[in-house]
């Protein structure tokens, strides 16, 4: 698999951090490789689940050596590019890209106001300067620009993009543009970013998923593939009903905000299997409480986990 036909499971790495606050390279290393020795397709690394909003330039540098250092080619490794306008990104591109990403990861512009035409202007301009397969990003939560799927499919066609990740939450759309890339031969990899359907997504033409939950149970999430990918789609949705059971890790933190909710119960879980020294989140995140903690573990036990480090020991 190359990263400009990419199928399969994806994840979209987190960024684990120490007590300090700075990236703690030998959990994402050691994160990077439980990984790929867990059967995934390939690892997004600076993503919404990734904290990249969060990461100064030099960290964002730092993480993605780390994580292509730890890959070391077994799977393709794409790089999120986030930020303001298509300046900005070609900037980001340029660091991702030297520190050796197989593929580029692109929103929408951020804050700026941008109609369609000027939305193909900017893809354009990033792929012409990244010199890798470039993936639309279609995440309107975080930037306010729903990507219109004639005009993706159209760069797909183009060679302009090489896929789409989907996190849209637009299911009726999504299937849309998995008809629109078919009927146009499907120059593009259709990826989608749900957690709790992907069975669904599958079914209907997705070509692979990029779940933050991949991070807690990547196995999990391979095993759905496989099954999908044999036709056992009795089997892909047994899988898909434990891990929407594990998604409710999610669920558990009250009164804080959507990063520190999500993330910061990947994390958690993440931490009470060992795969990463400490849940501690990107300032000004919040960490989760220690009773919201109790019951991610639980969850996380609950599903067939390992428990490796129990919350009252981390205390």
């Amino acid at each position: 698999m190359t990263a400009a036909r990419l199928r399969g499971v994806v994840p979209p790495i987190v960024t684990p951090f120490t007590e300090s606050g700075q990236v703690d390279v030998a959990s994402l290393e050691r994160l990077a490789d439980h990984l790929v020795v867990s059967g995934v397709h390939g690892v997004f690394v600076l993503g919404s689940t990734g904290e990249v909003a969060y990461l100064a330039d030099r960290d964002r540098a730092l993480v993605t050596r780390t994580v292509v250092a730890s890959v070391a080619g077994r799977v393709p490794v794409l790089g999120g590019a986030i930020d303001f306008t298509a300046a900005r990104v070609r900037d980001q591109v340029a660091s991702i890209v030297e520190a050796g990403v197989d593929g580029v990861v692109v929103t929408a512009p951020i804050y700026a106001l941008n109609d369609t035409a000027e939305l193909e202007r900017h893809f354009r301009d990033i792929a012409e300067a990244a010199g890798k397969p470039v993936y639309a990003y279609d995440i309107p939560a975080r930037v306010r620009t729903k990507l219109p799927a004639d005009l993706l499919v159209r760069l797909g066609a183009e060679g302009v993009l090489a896929g789409v990740k989907d996190s849209s939450g637009d299911d009726v759309g999504f299937r849309r543009l998995v008809a629109a890339n078919r009927a146009a031969g499907a120059p593009l990899s259709l990826l989608t970013g749900h957690e709790v359907v992907v069975a669904g997504m599958l079914l209907l033409g997705a070509d692979g998923v990029v779940p933050g939950l991949a991070n807690v149970d990547a196995a999990g999430y391979v095993r759905l593939w496989e099954c999908a990918s044999a036709g056992d789609w009795a089997g892909a949705e047994r899988e898909q009903r434990r891990l929407a059971d594990l998604f409710e890790i999610t669920a558990q933190a009250r009164g804080l905000s959507p990063d520190a909710a999500g993330v910061g119960a990947f994390k958690a879980a993440m931490r009470a299997q060992g795969l990463i020294a400490g849940a501690g989140m990107a300032f000004p995140v919040s960490a989760l409480s220690a009773d919201a903690v109790d019951r991610v573990e639980a969850i996380t036990r609950a599903a067939g986990l390992p428990i490796a480090v129990p919350f009252e020991v981390l205390q």
